[in-house]
């Protein structure tokens, strides 16, 4: 294995730590459901969400939790291979490590929960966005990442044909 690649599988793990970790702590600190202010737009909130991303399927009979963890697991598989393949672009490296890193957080809390433990509460006035965790964010950052090398890429060679 190349250090590239095993500085990859270091950074999944430490964002699966750092979910992980939170996500304790949350489900330690927090009542279900209700609300502790921390800042004038942010509240911990602790809530588990049995659907996909936006609570997508949230309502479904129970079948979507093994669904989205097969999903999510096949996903892990890809972009290890991603991973390995790619180890000489290091900034799609690095946001594929924080997608690893974050889907197998979810994946974790569907295994042990039935659902995935969101925690952070961002609204103003009364409108709220969905909850979230730190895997999330952390696969938000990455697929951002991989738009911007990808546009990135796509000036610079539009760029050079001119």
């Amino acid at each position: 294995m190349s250090i590239s690649f095993l500085r990859s599988l270091a950074i999944a793990t430490i964002i699966l730590l750092l979910d992980q970790l939170s996500k304790w702590s949350a489900l330690s600190n927090l009542q279900l459901g209700i609300p502790e202010p921390v800042l004038p737009f942010m509240n911990w909130l602790l809530l588990f969400n049995p659907g996909a991303a936006f609570s997508f399927l949230a309502q479904s009979s129970g079948w979507q939790r093994w669904f989205f963890t097969i999903v999510g697991l096949v996903a892990c598989i890809y972009i290890i291979w991603l991973l390995r393949k790619s180890q000489n672009d290091k900034m799609l490296c690095i946001a594929l490590s924080l997608i690893l890193g974050g889907a197998l957080g979810n994946v974790l809390d569907r295994i042990m929960y039935g659902a995935v433990v969101d925690f952070i509460d961002l609204h103003y006035a009364n409108w709220h966005w969905p909850a979230f965790n730190i895997a999330d964010s952390a696969i938000c950052i990455g697929a951002a990442l991989i738009i911007w090398g990808e546009l990135r890429k796509s000036f610079g060679k539009s760029a050079q044909s001119h």
